[in-house]
């Protein structure tokens, strides 16, 4: 045999869902980033601008300790998970994900028949999702990607695309 063997990457587990009793958004990554894991936080790198986001659109503070931007964004109607459950990546470019393993948003969505959108966190999410997971039914949006890798939109553009999940939460609640 000639030449180098193959590099073998781990296979990572992600992140368990984050949910309030009745969401109405499910908003889904693609896989957390390896500071994400390592913190076992949504969106734990400090670069990753989805907690500034949440910050504008729901007024909670990205500063707040983590436990409580969770309580108050599953207060808001929103559940964070991501598109893929397990998958081998070294790093955290989303570029890079391999042997993806889909998490079963189906049963999750069955499990909260309140959820009304699923807004994607970024392109690589919305292409997972429509490969491997979609939800019939449920209506979906692809946004910008928070990831501080996504650097070719302004934040203030950002958080007038990501505008959609607080109008879908402001319609759920009106109702």
């Amino acid at each position: 045999m000639t030449g180098s063997l193959p590099q073998i990457t781990e296979i990572s587990p992600g992140l368990s869902p984050l949910s309030g009793p009745e969401p109405r958004i499910l908003i889904l990554g693609s896989f957390p980033s390896t500071l994400s894991l390592a913190h076992a936080e949504y969106y734990g790198n400090p670069r990753n601008r989805f907690w500034v986001v949440m910050e504008e659109l729901f007024a909670i503070p990205a500063a707040l300790p983590y436990p409580e931007r969770c309580l108050r964004v599953t207060q808001e109607g929103i559940a964070l998970w991501d598109v893929v459950a397990t998958c081998s990546r070294p790093g955290s470019a989303d570029s890079r994900i391999r042997n993806a393993v889909p998490n079963d948003i189906a049963v999750f969505v069955r499990a909260f028949p309140s959820i009304q959108l699923v807004a994607l966190n970024g392109s690589t999410a919305g292409r997972l999702y429509h490969r491997l997971a979609e939800v019939p039914g449920i209506p979906s949006v692809t946004l910008p990607s928070t990831s501080p890798a996504n650097a070719a939109m302004t934040f203030a553009e950002k958080v007038h695309r990501w505008n959609i999940v607080k109008s879908a939460c402001d319609r759920a609640q009106n109702k």
